[in-house]
């Protein structure tokens, strides 16, 4: 018998105080228990009588006999060793899923728009084209933002980035020339000037007489994801709660469809963290905010409407489309599980194609990964979707990249018509084993975080930032092992690519710019007063650092404490190749020996291993005799010599070769693709310097030869 969610939860109203998130066990709640469907409804209706078909001939397959079939193809290797996949969130991923895998899923009775609206919050798959919109200035945002909403963006999304070019009301003024906000809405990131920024956006609203009910959108205040993205604010993490409240109280009243409080864990996906972490800390950020509003006077039902949720999209296509529905499914929970009533329970998602995959090598493949990111954001039912320019961690986007990235969505809406299909995952016996696993372990982690006092001193300790630096050093090296497949990057190079252009604008200045008048009005101000006061102040034309510093004088102690850095998987290829590229490149000679059948598979891995460090490979068609190789080998000059054979052929042949090639070139770097481990040391005293094999560290291996020859990779 299952227990409910939050042991002590009642018919009566439970505060956040109240309930104990400690001790409990992940389960569905009693509400949609009963909704489950049982496994006798799930049959499979035809419109063919059964009795005018005869099945006898075709006995029905069981999974005991497929797996013993499956097991006698794998020539005495183990099942779970080929065929069962472990993700770096500590899943195994079987090789098929049955109806059988549903059982203890109690999720699957609900329907799109329902609690726990693992299907999705909305009646129908719409998102929002919200692609985030860059300029070197307010007019260079005006216009590309114009030009993009004229070509299928439904969004304005200024980033932290653009925020930090406003310096004023009137800033706003330039940027949103033009644009009807009824019809739009706004999503901004203001970083730690929240409250600023705030307050000339308002400002700018009013001048305008801009009917602020009508405005939606979302401003995307998560000091707590600043915190652990940059490593400190400018204020004490209780004044940036105290604000938080006012702006949300002030929103409630003003703003009703305007949301003001972000949970963004991007810094988590984009350092290496893994699905589950980025759930368990976006689940513990959300909890850790309806807290401190509580305590603040702003009750479950008034805040947690205030939310916006935003997940990075990885590679792995059903984890990132699992990731969202477990969310809704959790956030559900415990806002449900706080008295919060169903409008309160549904999670808002903004989602975000991943930077941590992404690569300045091969950069045209980025337009694949944010396809597939798309899409799986789109199958997984966000609400609104961003998809990154396929040379964003080059330099800006130009209208070409930025219409390639919005197209894709386009594609997504208007030509494959998801926005008419509702939860198109929902029912497969992997996706929906998927994410009850991902949530299960979410809610594992967040427990551990609940013990530790909340997100807010988790963060301050470094407790998540360490985890995920755990699970990025195993991707890294799994990176390195190309265990984890980058294309193009550390597989299947593109020998005769060109690099491009590199030239970034100009860093944005403005968000902290420092004060010349310290705004002795705002600095005493009731705190109860200091947001309409701010917005008072900047309609005469307050600048953003004016108010900062202003707000600033108020505060405690700024918040401090270890910053997530962005760590892309591509980055040691990256620094390798640039390395290796500039000092020629260097040449790496095949030595092929043998007809093609017996040297081609061992040629085809060095060549692959080589090109990803930016080596040229010098191939041929294999050799007949130890002489001829050796003779070939030096009239080359190449500085690195692989010979390339079998592990049958290598005794006779890897002695005299390697003796020969190092007689006339003692310098030269001798390696043998194989790692016979009998005859290793052997062929370490005949020469052979490196062994390039399955197992190999490639990115270290690369890097160690890179350094004999002076290179500094």
């Amino acid at each position: 018998m299952t227990r409910p969610l939050i042991a002590n939860v009642s018919d009566k109203r439970v505060t956040l105080r109240d309930i104990d998130l400690l001790s409990t066990d992940y389960v569905e709640d009693n509400e949609v228990r009963h909704a489950t469907l049982r496994s006798d409804s799930m049959t499979d209706h035809t419109t063919t009588d059964a009795a005018d078909l005869d099945f006898d001939e075709f006995p029905a397959p069981t999974y005991e006999a497929w797996r013993a079939e499956t097991e006698a193809t794998l020539a005495g290797a183990a099942f779970e060793k080929k065929l069962v996949t472990r993700t770096s969130e500590g899943i195994d991923i079987q090789p098929i899923y049955r109806r059988e895998d549903l059982a203890g899923l109690t999720h699957l009775g609900s329907l799109p728009g329902t609690r726990p609206f693992v299907r999705g919050t909305r009646s129908n798959g719409a998102w929002e084209v919200a692609q985030e919109i860059p300029g070197e200035s307010a007019g260079a945002l005006n216009e590309a933002l114009r030009n993009d909403l004229e070509h299928g963006q439904t969004a304005i999304n200024i980033t932290l980035e653009e925020a930090a070019r406003i310096e004023t009301a009137r800033d706003f003024d330039q940027i949103l020339e033009g644009v009807d906000l009824s019809r739009l809405p706004l999503f901004i990131q203001p970083g730690s000037a929240a409250l600023p920024l705030f307050a000339l956006l308002i400002s700018h609203l009013l001048r305008k007489g801009t009917d602020l009910r009508a405005l939606r959108g979302a401003f995307e205040n998560d000091p707590l994801g600043e915190l652990i993205s940059h490593g400190s604010l400018p204020h004490s993490l209780a004044a940036a709660f105290e604000r938080m409240a006012l702006v949300t109280r002030l929103a409630i009243l003003q703003t009703p469809q305007f949301r003001t409080v972000g949970v963004r864990l991007h810094a988590c996906s984009d350092a290496g963290g893994d699905a589950v972490q980025e759930l368990a800390f976006a689940l513990a950020t959300g909890v850790e905010y309806l807290r401190q509003l509580e305590t603040r006077g702003l009750g479950v039902n008034e805040a947690a409407p205030r939310f916006l949720f935003s997940f990075s999209m990885g590679a792995d296509f059903f984890t990132a489309l699992a990731k969202l529905r477990a969310a809704r499914m959790l956030w559900a929970r415990v806002v449900g599980a706080s008295g919060g009533g169903a409008d309160a329970q549904k999670m808002q998602i903004h989602a975000r194609t991943s930077l941590w995959n992404r690569s300045t090598l091969d950069p045209y493949v980025n337009m694949l990964r944010g396809t597939t990111e798309a899409f799986s954001a789109v199958a997984g039912g966000c609400d609104s979707l961003h998809v990154g320019v396929f040379d964003e961690v080059i330099r800006p986007p130009d209208e070409i990249s930025r219409r390639l990235a919005r197209n894709t969505q386009t594609i997504l809406r208007d030509e494959c018509h998801f926005g008419h299909v509702i939860d198109p995952a929902g029912g497969s016996y992997y996706v929906e084993t998927l994410t009850d696993q991902l949530a299960r372990k979410a809610w594992t982690l967040f427990q551990e975080i609940e013990k530790q006092g909340g997100m807010a001193r988790a963060v301050t300790n470094g407790t998540p930032q360490e985890q995920v630096r755990a699970v990025a050093a195993t991707k890294a090296e799994a990176v390195a092992l190309r265990r984890l497949s980058l294309i193009g990057v550390n597989v299947y190079a593109n020998p005769r690519e060109k690099p491009l252009e590199t030239k970034r604008a100009e860093a944005a200045t403005g968000a902290h710019t420092a004060a010349k008048d310290p705004l002795p009005g705002l600095r005493e101000a009731a705190q109860e007063n200091i947001v309409q006061l701010a917005i008072a102040v900047a309609a005469e034309g307050a600048t953003l650092g004016e108010l900062a510093s202003a707000l600033s004088a108020r505060d405690g102690e700024p918040a401090k404490a270890e910053p997530l850095a962005l760590r892309r998987a591509a980055e040691p290829f990256e620094r390798m190749r640039a390395a290796v590229a500039a000092a020629g490149p260097p040449k790496v000679f095949l030595a092929n020996m043998g007809p093609l059948r017996q040297h081609k598979p061992r040629a085809d891995f060095a060549t692959s291993f080589f090109q990803v460090g930016g080596f040229g490979v010098i191939e041929n068609r294999g050799f007949p005799s130890v002489e001829a190789a050796a003779e070939a080998a030096g009239q080359s000059g190449a500085p690195i010599v692989v010979i390339c054979s079998t592990d049958e052929t290598y005794p006779e042949i890897v002695p005299p070769l390697a003796r020969k090639i190092k007689a006339g070139r003692p310098d030269v770097i001798l390696v043998l693709a194989g790692f016979p481990k009998e005859h290793v040391e052997a062929f370490k005293a005949a020469g052979v310097d490196e062994f390039i094999h399955i197992r190999t560290n490639c990115c270290q291996t690369l890097r160690g030869i890179a350094g004999k020859m002076g290179l500094n990779p």
